[in-house]
């Protein structure tokens, strides 16, 4: 049986709606799964018209009277914006508060056992915010919405290499003090089941340092003797093939050339510098440790592009890919 995915417009002043409608307008998806488009209209048109494409829209009048037909996306419409269309290029409270509330609704879904992922077009943080999200991210939202106590993490995908983080959006200032042993298997092992899910059988996971030439010895910091390191020889003898600590500036040399199917970072940028660099336009955002996969793609709202036509939605469609082949699972 097809999965049933929620498809998220994301930002309404950035290229999401024109990436959603991309995504859409290809029959192979419409196949894949049975796709609930949660949007407003002025958001949909404009996306519509910036992306060149028409969606066949199956109208829907609530998360609970769901409905579908072979090649069409259902739409399940919200009046967000009170009948204003998006101003495109700028962050602002009404497109911040369109994406919030489709984020709601599809929780709202999620909670009511009516979705099997979402996928979303590129939120804007500081939108969100000004429409009403007082968490870290969405993720820390849906982890809250849902009820999970567990840990969870986003992970980065480039081609076959997936990449999760100790710490995450905090200030570098904090680091240090949040690399823990159990924050560290947490890190670990949520990327090795995701990873499971997705395929992979036995998942090679390097764990990287956290300073400069992974602590040189304990000359450049102690955590990879007193931390890190300890934490890897416990989850090797849980039967986790993970690996490390790895100095930071080359982990990922050999992650290219194939030797890991995972590296896990002990902070934002020591793993999404990388990451970007080897494959931004095809790079995926994965939220692990929800009840259901909801990915998106690396690239942001890209405001200086928005209305333009040229956004690439070569990682949207990756995302798409990943969260249907996981709801499958």
């Amino acid at each position: 049986m097809k999965p049933t995915i929620a498809v998220l417009l994301g930002d309404a002043s950035g290229i999401g709606p024109e990436l959603a409608v991309k995504l859409l307008a290809r029959p192979q998806n419409l196949d894949a799964a049975q796709l609930l488009l949660i949007a407003d209209p002025l958001a949909l048109e404009s996306g519509e018209r910036i992306a060149g494409h028409r969606l066949d829209a199956l109208p829907v009048q609530s998360i609970d009277a769901l409905r579908f037909e072979p090649g069409r996306p259902s739409l399940l419409a919200q009046h967000t914006l009170q009948g204003r269309a998006p101003v495109l290029g700028e962050s602002n409270e009404h497109s911040g508060r369109a994406a919030f509330e489709a984020l709601q609704l599809a929780t709202d879904a999620v909670r009511g056992k009516k979705l099997g992922g979402i996928v979303f077009a590129p939120f804007n943080k500081h939108s969100l915010r000004l429409g009403g999200l007082t968490q870290e991210d969405e993720l820390r939202y849906m982890q809250e919405r849902l009820d999970v106590h567990g840990f969870v993490c986003e992970f980065n995908i480039t081609g076959k290499l997936w990449t999760s983080r100790v710490t995450s959006h905090v200030p570098l200032k904090d680091v240090a003090s949040l690399i823990t042993g159990p924050a560290i298997h947490d890190a670990v092992c949520i990327i090795h089941d995701a990873l499971r899910s997705a395929g992979v059988a036995s998942p090679r996971i390097a764990v990287s340092g956290l300073n400069p030439h992974a602590g040189d010895g304990g000359s450049i910091g102690r955590e990879e003797i007193e931390i890190i390191e300890p934490a890897v020889r416990a989850l090797q003898q849980q039967g986790v093939d993970a690996r490390g600590p790895y100095s930071p500036d080359t982990v990922f040399i050999g992650a290219r050339r194939g030797d890991f199917d995972a590296v896990v970072s002990m902070y934002h940028d020591q793993g999404q510098i990388a990451m970007k660099l080897m494959g931004f336009e095809e790079g995926v955002t994965l939220h692990g440790g929800l009840p259901v996969p909801v990915a998106t793609c690396a690239s942001g709202s890209a405001f200086d592009i928005a209305g333009k036509g040229v956004a690439n939605v070569e990682g949207l469609q990756r995302a798409f890919e990943i969260c249907v082949r996981m709801a499958q699972a």
